[in-house]
């Protein structure tokens, strides 16, 4: 099979830019924006170049530009027009169309470059708030509509978890610990989304702890083994897909008496999957946390 997508529905294409189907279809009438391509048994879709147009179009329109001015622009000064516009006002959202398009293509030399662009303006940590985390956000919810293949969310993130790693390990080279206290992160199992937790490690080394990363997939038993190498110890998981929310309260209470009961040792959780659980009740050495910045504040 197939898993390059280049061909996309009026619906994939509201997904991927926020633009409203109506609206597209309006701009596509009304001023030719955009040219619908038809399958053999007539149905209408775009190609990979008519998203790529309509990312531009709809970033021109976002920086003050009416509708009717880009419509009479050369299709081919578009992306220069972009560009000029990025390179003055709104890195961010360019970059983040950017990013998209390089998952959609495929495309590891525009991710590097536009990676590369963003680092001559700005930090890495800036770079993962304010445009990883939105992007892996948005790539989160395309999968779930089917707009894009797992290939395409595999291809993005392992890219990203490269820019981690690397930073992460510039940052360990010269590392001194100004406490005792060590930070252990891990995922319960069958979770396997580590970026997040990967980048709270990178910030918890950059902040002078020790932190011993255990990764995906880690049952709750393996974990006491720690406790017999050091005293001052904080684990730190997140929930994303697991534990299911009927096995939720279950694995935090499970958790408090394996490892929490009789000690100074403290629990920092956070993930989509604690949405659903009352917070105020959760045992005294557990911190829910509702975001990533939250808790590295918290550091």
């Amino acid at each position: 099979m197939n898993n390059i997508k280049d061909r996309f529905s009026i619906k994939d294409l509201e997904n991927l830019t926020g633009i409203k189907a109506h609206t597209i279809r309006i701009w596509e009438k009304r001023y030719n924006l955009l040219e619908p391509k038809r399958t053999e048994t007539n149905i209408r879709y775009y190609d990979l170049a008519s998203f790529q147009k309509l990312l531009n179009v709809s970033y021109l329109n976002n920086n003050g530009y009416k509708i009717s001015k880009i419509a009479t622009i050369e299709s081919d000064q578009i992306p220069q027009l972009v560009r000029e516009i990025a390179n003055e006002s709104n890195m961010e959202s360019h970059a983040i169309n950017a990013f998209k398009l390089s998952m959609l293509n495929f495309d590891q030399a525009l991710f590097y470059k536009t990676y590369d662009s963003l680092l001559n303006d700005t930090g890495f940590q800036d770079i993962f708030y304010n445009i990883f985390i939105p992007l892996l956000t948005e790539i989160g919810l395309l999968w779930q509509t089917d707009t894009i293949t797992p290939a395409h969310e595999h291809f993005v993130s392992s890219l990203i978890r490269q820019k981690v790693l690397v930073n992460t390990e510039k940052i360990q080279a010269k590392q001194s610990h100004k406490s005792n206290k060590t930070f252990v992160l891990y995922l319960p199992d069958n979770e396997i989304h580590e970026l997040g937790l990967m980048f709270i490690n990178h910030e918890i080394i950059r902040h002078g702890y020790r932190s011993i990363f255990l990764g995906p997939s880690v049952p709750i038993q393996s974990l006491k083994d720690l406790k017999n190498y050091y005293d001052d110890i904080v684990f730190v998981s997140y929930f994303t897909v697991k534990p299911e929310k009927e096995n939720l309260s279950n694995y935090i209470n499970e958790f408090n008496d394996v490892l929490l009961k009789n000690s100074t040792t403290s629990f920092w959780i956070l993930g989509k999957m604690l949405d659903d659980i009352d917070k105020t009740e959760l045992p005294e050495h557990i911190k829910p946390f509702d975001s990533i910045k939250a808790l590295i504040k918290e550091l």
